[in-house]
């Protein structure tokens, strides 16, 4: 796999100013905690979607950062107030697609990136590391198994440093570990009456609607499948998943002499947060410490049979191109009609695979040809789910 630069080029940790795209969502929330309670950031930037009234307050905590409303900002206006941050740290939170852009707006400002918005990397994750590469910036991630994987790598690379063995030959396999949702123990006949309200309540994550239908349906693992394969350079077939319920190991890699690293932490959003803000150093963090106090850990292989999202990520791993951006799109098409109850859910994978059916090669280093990709794979969706 490519090593990360893993030289920040300043130092990031004299009030390094942070922008937080996405304050009022879960991840922003989970960073406004930690640096509220740390005084080595300056927050400089804050945006929400449409949740106002919490961006008013924000502002009240924060006042001397820019607060912007998205939903009543056009596009452009919060892509120059990204470039304009001076931003150190940029945490993206945004949920979908929407956090492509901004992703590349901070690359381009000179910030690093803590990224939680997966879409960046399965939407455009050649351009997005190019990009990263020619700035000089670092790539952080903030997902918990990505996280996980990105420090359990770097301390790979550590050891490996006087070791005539590169990191790429040592690992030999990238385990992402998955809660399996709320119907990991369904039958595929139960699976046909799920109602928006059964998918909506996920038995350990607290989590915004899109995502959290996502875990349901096992589509959020198949988009890190994805993720993990262009973020840490490594093939699909490298990539395993495994079901964990108490989602405590937040994910494995297995070394080429057989032996497995995990790392374990409560689940709790504010870890990989708090450990994006501090990289490459490790700090000392208040959060509350994972107990082996009757713990038990549970382990177990997916059913692809009643989860064909992960089959269909893999495809589109496989596939390459432009086919990760069709499967995100034509997955967050029908997620948004399952939650508005047009579909049902067993309908989500049959309008993705619908639209990965049609041909999705083409330049994944172009933001035209990405963005064009997105808006047909919606259209075709759009299409199969009204049968027009």
């Amino acid at each position: 796999m490519k090593k990360r630069n893993s030289h920040p080029r300043r130092n990031p940790f004299h009030l390094r100013r942070i922008a937080v795209l996405g304050a009022t969502g879960s991840i922003g929330k989970s960073a406004i905690d930690i640096v509220s309670h740390n005084a080595d950031f300056e927050v400089v930037l804050l945006t929400a979607h449409s949740n106002s009234k919490q961006l008013d307050e924000l502002s009240k905590q924060f006042p001397k950062a820019e607060c912007l409303l998205t939903q009543e900002a056009d596009k452009e206006k919060l892509l120059r107030a990204i470039k304009q941050a001076n931003a150190g740290i940029t945490i993206n939170g945004i949920s979908g697609a929407a956090g492509l852009e901004p992703s590349l707006a901070a690359i381009e400002a000179g910030s690093d990136l803590a990224l939680a918005n997966k879409e960046t990397i399965v939407m455009a994750g050649n351009l997005v590391m190019r990009k990263a590469r020619e700035k000089n910036v670092n790539i952080i991630p903030v997902d918990s198994e990505h996280s996980a994987i990105f420090h359990l790598l770097q301390d790979k690379e550590q050891l490996t440093e006087n070791n005539e063995n590169s990191a790429d030959k040592l690992v030999s396999e990238i385990i992402l570990t998955a809660s399996g949702g709320p119907f990991r123990n369904f039958s595929i006949e139960q699976m046909k009456n799920i109602t928006v309200e059964d998918a909506l309540l996920h038995p350990t994550w607290k989590m915004g609607h899109k995502i959290t239908i996502d875990s349901a349906s096992m589509a959020n693992k198949g988009l890190e499948i994805i993720e993990a394969c262009v973020f840490f350079n490594m093939p699909p077939d490298k990539i395993k998943v495994i079901i964990h319920p108490q989602s405590v190991v937040h994910s494995m890699i297995r070394l080429s002499n057989g032996v497995l690293y995990a790392q374990l932490s409560k689940p709790d959003m504010r870890h990989p947060i708090h450990d994006a803000l501090y990289w490459p150093r490790t700090a000392p963090s208040t959060l509350e410490p994972l107990s082996f106090d009757s713990l038990t850990l549970e382990f177990s292989k997916p059913d692809t049979d009643k989860f064909p999202m992960l089959s269909l990520a893999y495809e589109a791993a496989k596939q390459g191109a432009l086919y990760p951006c069709a499967y995100n799109a034509a997955n967050e098409t029908a997620v948004a009609a399952f939650l508005d109850r047009t579909i049902g859910f067993l309908d989500i994978p049959k309008v993705t695979e619908y639209v990965m059916e049609t041909d999705w090669s083409g330049d994944s280093y172009s933001l035209e040809a990405i963005l064009n990709a997105d808006a047909g794979a919606r259209f075709k969706a759009r299409a199969f789910i009204t049968g027009n």
